[in-house]
């Protein structure tokens, strides 16, 4: 569980640092304007001191379920006579999981740029996309989606790379698959870590145009008007700024 909800917790300050660093870029850019900025800064220190608690809370919710998912996924592995209820098990848990890391993406939005606690900040957050009606909108964000599919992209080619290293060194074949294996989960944890940063950025971007457009508007008149344009032609029944 430790293990779980220390990646978590780690997982959950960067979200909201970059929510937080978002935010004041999209009210105050000048604050904001490089990457050792007071902006940064600030999100970050709110991160590890009055939002930890939240980030702490959020975090053990989806560790607990990933930590019985384990225990499951252990227990599947030495008895089959209960196969059936622990599959049904799994699945249930897997849904759970799903479930809290999807509401936990826009909490921690609303965290990382008012400080709320977590509850609070997940009822506001939903209830801004309710009262927006962009429920669906959300739901059809596939910026995870791609971010995962490009990771894998990624790891297959350093597995394939650290093929051919191991083949200049004339390894042999059980040597060439553990290469590919170590090399393939590198390329994509790496890249996975990197890509989180730019996720997390386009939740809170989402959030910030339903909560704050004027203020883009303002400060962003050109950027503003080209999403104003994407959302009202993807969505026109939805989006009725």
């Amino acid at each position: 569980l430790s293990f779980y909800w220390t990646a978590q917790v780690i997982k959950n300050v960067v979200q909201c640092t970059v929510a937080g660093t978002t935010a004041t870029w999209w009210l105050f850019p000048h604050e904001a304007n490089s990457c050792c900025s007071q902006g940064v800064r600030d999100s970050y220190w709110r991160s590890i001191t009055t939002s930890f608690g939240s980030i702490c809370l959020g975090s053990l919710i989806v560790a607990i379920i990933q930590a019985t998912r384990e225990l499951v996924n252990s227990i599947r592995s030495q008895d089959d006579s209960n196969g059936l209820l622990l599959c049904i098990a799994d699945c249930i848990l897997s849904c759970l999981e799903s479930m809290a890391e999807y509401f936990n993406k826009w909490a921690y939005v609303y965290v990382g740029i008012y400080g709320y606690s977590f509850m609070e900040a997940s009822v506001n957050v939903m209830n801004l996309f309710k009262s927006r009606g962009w429920t669906a909108i959300i739901a059809d964000v596939l910026v995870d989606t791609v971010l995962l599919m490009v990771s894998a992209g990624v790891g297959l080619l350093t597995g394939i790379l650290a093929v051919l290293v191991a083949t200049a060194m004339g390894q042999g074949a059980t040597t060439l698959f553990a290469a590919f294996l170590l090399g393939m989960l590198v390329g994509f944890v790496l890249c996975s870590t990197l890509f989180s940063l730019v996720s997390s950025a386009v939740n809170a971007v989402i959030v910030l145009f339903a909560e704050a457009p004027r203020e883009f508007q303002q400060n962003y008149p050109e950027l503003s008007q080209e999403m104003l344009t994407a959302y009202r032609s993807a969505y026109p029944d939805e989006f009725v700024y």
